[in-house]
Formats: structure tokens, C-alpha cells, sequence
């Protein structure tokens, strides 16, 4: 049976607005890809080094419509299918759903095909379609071409503020959206899906208020977030190494770059309120 995963987010953006950003060739340069061409109902593509196998474009058109567009998408040999749907929440609120075919978490956790990306690279793109429309700065987007995991951002908050949200189980619950369980001392558990899940990294360095560095083990390597002060703000900057160059954790950077979209949202904006939803509602 094949795998499939759905994502929901809110864009604070009227249903004309976001399809404008999903359908224009020069709107996806922005958000989604290096290239893209688009001439609907006959061609949707998008390509370069942000792109999973990004070399040329493997998309073609199933159905499009003012409020659907389905596309299947070639990868690893496989016709992926992608569907993206809006639906209006209000005059100024856009419901996007995407469904991903052909994803699967042991491929994601294995790295035995760049399908096991599609998750957390489709994670990244709608948050940064949200930040976008809603005029914010975006997240760096992956480089397919590269081996070299660094990111920089800047956040409207104090450093102990932010060292808190990384460290606090609750609150990193809270922005990143899903169970995590943190023992915030060296040696201590970081586990994905809670402690209750059976599988943790280890926390092998921490100076409160400055560093934490995360041993996923053998395949993604170390996780590094370094904090520093910048004019009243903070500077957080996140460092992936240790990992096989040949094949680079592209899933797990990508879902660490997509929550720094959601972080920032939740320390700069005071009615924050998280932009996914439950796929199954």
C-alpha cells in the first residue's frame, strides 16, 4: 500500500491572493523554487537546487481548477502525486491542504530515497508561502546541490527567551507541533514524539543561555543551535555536521529550518497561534 501524507496550514491571505502565489511562475520563484515555469492548464514546473532532484523539472499537470491543483511528479522513478486545495476560512483566511503520495517515514528516517524528504521540504514551502503573503521574512530554503547545513535568523526577543523555547519540552512542543521531550542537561534524552516514543538523541553540550548540541547518531549527526544578542534581539543560528556527505540529512534539516519559521512566529507576533492544522479535521 502506498504511503501518503497531508499537511493543513492558515495563511492570513484572502483564497484569490494565495492561489495568485501557488499559480504565478514569478510568485513561486519567491517561496518555493529557483525556477519555475506555469501555464495552467498545460504546465506547472519548478526546479533548480531547491528542488528534490531538481536538475530539470519532473512535474506534470492532472487537474487544475480556481480552487485545486494536481500535479504528479516524478522522483526516484516514481510518479509522486501532489494535490493542493484551498478553501475559504474568511475574507482575509486561506485553508491550503496539500497530499503528498509516495512518502514514507522509513525512507525519511533512512535517507534511501529523496522521497523521504517530501514531508518536511513540503513543511518549509508552505511556511514560507504563509511568511510570504503575510509579508514576513522567509526561511532559507534547502540547497540539493550542496552538503553545507547553516542557517542564521533573527528574532524580536530576548536570548534567555529564546534559549527557553529551545529547551523548555512544553514550549518547543507548543511552536514546533509535535511531542518533543527534552532533559535539558548533558547526557540527558531529546526525544522526537515525546519520551514515551522508544527513541531519543542525546544532548551532548549545553551552556545555558548560549549553545545546545543535540547526537542523533550515525546518519544525521549533530544538531547545533547557537544563540547570541544583536542590538536587543537574538541571533540563532543552527548547525548540522557530523553526518555522511554523500548522503546529507536533507529531511531533518529541512523540518529544523521549517520550525525556525514557526519560532519566530511565536516570540514576534503577541496573538501567535500556530499555522497548522489537523490534517484530519
Amino acid at each position: 500500500m502506498t504511503e501518503s501524507m497531508t499537511l493543513r496550514a492558515r495563511v492570513s491571505a484572502p483564497l484569490k491572493t494565495v492561489r495568485h502565489a501557488l499559480t504565478d511562475a514569478a510568485e513561486l520563484r519567491v517561496w518555493l523554487a529557483e525556477f519555475a515555469e506555469v501555464d495552467l492548464p498545460e504546465r506547472f514546473e519548478f526546479w533548480g537546487r531547491h528542488t528534490p532532484e531538481g536538475d530539470a523539472p519532473h512535474q506534470r499537470v492532472l487537474h487544475a481548477d480556481d480552487g485545486t491543483l494536481r500535479f504528479a511528479w516524478l522522483l526516484d522513478g516514481v510518479d509522486t502525486t501532489v494535490e493542493i486545495s484551498l478553501a475559504e476560512e474568511g475574507p482575509d483566511s486561506t485553508i491550503v491542504s496539500l497530499a503528498q503520495s509516495h512518502y514514507s517515514i522509513e525512507e525519511q528516517m533512512t535517507g534511501s530515497s529523496i522521497r523521504g524528504v517530501l514531508q518536511t521540504f513540503w513543511c518549509l514551502s508552505l511556511a514560507n508561502l504563509v511568511d510570504h503573503l503575510e509579508g514576513r521574512t522567509l526561511s532559507v530554503k534547502a540547497d540539493f546541490t550542496s552538503a553545507v547545513m547553516r542557517d542564521e535568523v533573527l528574532i524580536d526577543a530576548l536570548r534567555d527567551q529564546v534559549y527557553d523555547s529551545l529547551i523548555d519540552s512544553e514550549k518547543v512542543t507548543a511552536w514546533f507541533g509535535f511531542p518533543i521531550g527534552i532533559e535539558p542537561w548533558v547526557g540527558g534524552r531529546y526525544s522526537m514524539g515525546g519520551f514515551e516514543s522508544g527513541h531519543a538523541a542525546k544532548v551532548i553540550d549545553l551552556e545555558p543561555g548560549s549553545r545546545v548540541s543535540v547526537d542523533w547518531g550515525d546518519g544525521p549527526g549533530i544538531t547545533t543551535w547557537e544563540l547570541a544578542d544583536s542590538d536587543g534581539k537574538t541571533r540563532l543560528t543552527i548547525v548540522q555536521s557530523g553526518f555522511d556527505e554523500q548522503n546529507p540529512p536533507y529531511a531533518g534539516w529541512l523540518g529544523n529550518v521549517s520550525g525556525f519559521a514557526e519560532l519566530r512566529r511565536y516570540h514576534e507576533l503577541p496573538d501567535w497561534r500556530p499555522i497548522w492544522l489537523d490534517p484530519a479535521a
